[in-house]
């Protein structure tokens, strides 16, 4: 069965070994399906609901999008694009916030997240993104959307403002209620110098994440360095839950090598720390290196990256203009 699949990334910069196997690496399995219909959005649009350096956001778009391709999304079989480029999310975004219901965005649990304890001070924006996800998901006709488990809630939201919407208008099926798509063998990658910490971009310590730009010998010496504890390597997966910072390991190196935590306990069976280490830096080094390589050359190319994204969003704006054309037919403009 053909899947229509919609997914975004926010241009925050700094992409890291968590973006690429919770996101990235399924985007490119996806594309390599030949039924599959794939967009791949920057979602810039998304990224100003916190304040941005304008300099360093451009910056950000264009590092996202070579992330992208040098990951191995090919242009020539997927729509790549950033948001802003494509009018019709902001136009969808404010269609669909007036079917939507305080009450639902009441209950996002990541607004009160991000925004803390002094949520007067966030931002409307950060407040109601939800519903431009929303929009950005709706106006492809998206059958599935890969999300993680910090955004499952957000494509719940989604699917309540499309069947609304469908009911309201007595239009059914108008809008496509989008199936999450998400991640078999894959575990949710921590911080190297804290196993119940979630690897981010935003911890004041480099040693704490494997950058996408990180050249062969800094992959290695943050391995080296990554946190572990004075027992021996686990033997079972009960040993391994109760101890963060390995199972932490083990889910990386069984995520690069594309196998089951059981297939990386029996491996390792036995066997030193060291050993374990060492195997995982050169597993990162012949997967991050040629993509950390790939970046940098990209880089320096901005024109063909401006370009990329110049005609992904001229396909992308065929496609949701007239999505948003319908939407107001339907409304009554």
């Amino acid at each position: 069965m053909s899947k229509k699949i919609f997914s975004g990334v926010q241009p925050t910069g700094n992409l890291h070994l968590g973006n690429y196997l919770g996101a990235i690496k399924n985007f490119v399995n996806l594309q390599k399906e030949d039924k599959n219909s794939c967009i791949y959005c920057v979602v810039d649009l998304h990224a100003i609901t916190v304040k941005q350096d304008p300099i360093i956001l451009k910056r950000n778009i264009r590092e996202t999008t070579a992330t992208f391709l040098a990951s191995g999304l090919d242009p020539k079989k997927s729509i790549i694009f950033n948001q802003s480029t494509v009018p019709s999310h902001s136009e969808g975004s404010w269609l669909l916030g007036c079917v939507a219901r305080m009450g639902w965005l009441n209950r996002m649990t990541q607004f009160k997240e991000k925004a803390g304890k002094d949520k007067e001070k966030a931002s409307v924006g950060l407040y109601i993104y939800p519903i431009l996800m929303a929009s950005d998901i709706l106006l492809y006709n998206s059958t599935h959307v890969p999300v993680g488990e910090d955004q499952k809630q957000h494509l719940e939201l989604t699917r309540d403002i499309a069947q609304k919407f469908n009911l309201d208008f007595n239009c059914p099926n108008f809008l496509t209620i989008p199936e999450p798509l998400i991640q078999k063998k894959f575990s949710r990658i921590m911080s190297l110098k804290d196993g119940k910490k979630k690897m981010s971009k935003s911890d004041p310590s480099d040693q704490s994440r494997i950058n996408l730009t990180d050249d062969k010998d800094q992959i290695v010496n943050k391995i080296k360095k990554a946190k572990t504890d004075s027992g021996e390597l686990p033997r079972n997966e009960d040993d391994l839950k109760k101890r963060p910072e390995i199972n932490n390991l083990y889910g990386i190196f069984s995520s690069v090598q594309d196998q089951e935590l059981g297939e990386t306990l029996s491996e390792f069976k036995g066997k030193n720390f060291s050993e374990f280490k060492n195997t995982l830096a050169e597993a990162l080094v012949e997967k991050i290196f040629p993509i950390s390589r790939e970046i940098n050359k990209l880089l320096k190319d901005e024109k063909y990256i401006d370009q990329v994204l110049i005609e992904g969003s001229i396909k992308a704006e065929k496609i949701a203009k007239k999505k948003v054309n319908d939407i107001k037919n339907i409304i009554g403009f």
